[in-house]
């Protein structure tokens, strides 16, 4: 399968190979997954018997604690967290509510997100329960307490424009380090909002080679694996054609080199060995494309009810 390789030289070129993109790990204990929810929901992980902990987000959730066994209590916050499979999740339709106010999705707990909403609706925070307060907040945003999301098909080679968050410096990285990149924009698609401006991807270095005599530029093989969607979906990213027309087209980074190449020729032909190759360096803030690998399904926010915002 042609996957998601990035070289970059100083004259650029890229090269894509065959490389399996890992899903995101869900914790398989108890501890781990009850503290991926306070972190979610805290923004730390909590102390004290674990009965406590769980009753706590029982009562913050939803007002009442539950009974029976405590790993099916555990799994049954993590769902209302984190799983979109039979229903948006908490995640989710924050979101959405953030979207829809201030056209931006923050990456603060679940606990920060509702007080700060609220704040800027109501002036004041509510004592009820998270479910109660998301909502009110539905209702002021969309005048019904169920929030609009709809299921939608992402195509494959969805253009998504990214911003580097670690600098690309073939001096400074090895192979295994992270790239991390964000959403540059918003990408909407027939008014349904499916992935956020400043929505998180990663990737991964998997080579470097240094600039050598010759004129041989440095080169960055970055296997660019997935960003987030608005519901918080795993997407496959890939750098593919659709994305490098585009950069070229646009003058972007990437793209301004590759017609250099063309147009100029190879570097250090003449020179021979006494002409040093360049190093490749995009700093942080550099604007790329990538493009969905393949078709996936994910919540959507209908974007054209924001409009009496």
């Amino acid at each position: 399968m042609l996957k998601k390789l990035f070289s970059i030289f100083l004259s650029t070129v890229f090269l894509v190979s065959s490389l399996g993109t890992a899903a995101a790990a869900v914790p398989n204990t108890a501890n781990g997954k009850l503290g991926a929810v306070e972190i979610a929901t805290y923004g730390q992980e909590q102390t004290g018997a674990i009965v406590q902990r769980i009753e706590k987000l029982e009562k913050d959730f939803g007002g009442t604690t539950k009974k029976g066994a405590m790993m099916d209590r555990i799994n049954s916050l993590y769902d209302e967290a984190f799983d979109n499979s039979t229903s948006p999740s908490l995640i989710t339709q924050l979101n959405a509510l953030e979207w829809t106010i201030s056209h931006k999705v923050s990456m603060d707990s679940i606990q920060k997100r509702v007080n700060d909403m609220e704040l800027q609706i109501n002036g004041n925070n509510s004592d009820d329960s998270i479910k109660t307060r998301i909502e009110s907040l539905s209702t002021f945003a969309f005048g019904s307490t169920t929030i609009p999301l709809t299921q939608v098909n992402v195509p494959a080679n969805t253009l998504v424009k990214i911003s580097l968050v670690t600098p690309i410096n073939a001096k400074e990285l090895k192979k295994g380090d992270i790239i991390k990149f964000k959403a540059a924009e918003d990408v909407i698609e027939n008014d349904m909002l499916l992935i956020t401006a400043g929505a998180l991807g990663e990737g991964e270095v998997t080579d470097v080679s240094q600039a050598q005599n010759f004129g041989r530029d440095a080169k960055i093989n970055i296997d660019f694996k997935e960003m987030e969607a608005v519901d918080g979906t795993r997407v496959d990213m890939t750098l593919g054609e659709e994305a490098k027309a585009s950069m070229e087209q646009m003058g972007m980074a990437a793209g301004a080199s590759l017609a250099g190449m063309l147009i100029l020729g190879p570097i250090g032909i003449i020179g021979g060995a006494f002409v040093k190759g360049k190093n490749v360096n995009l700093p942080e803030g550099t604007d790329l494309y990538l493009q969905t690998e393949k078709a996936c399904t994910v919540y959507a926010i209908p974007t054209t009810s924001t409009e009496q915002f």
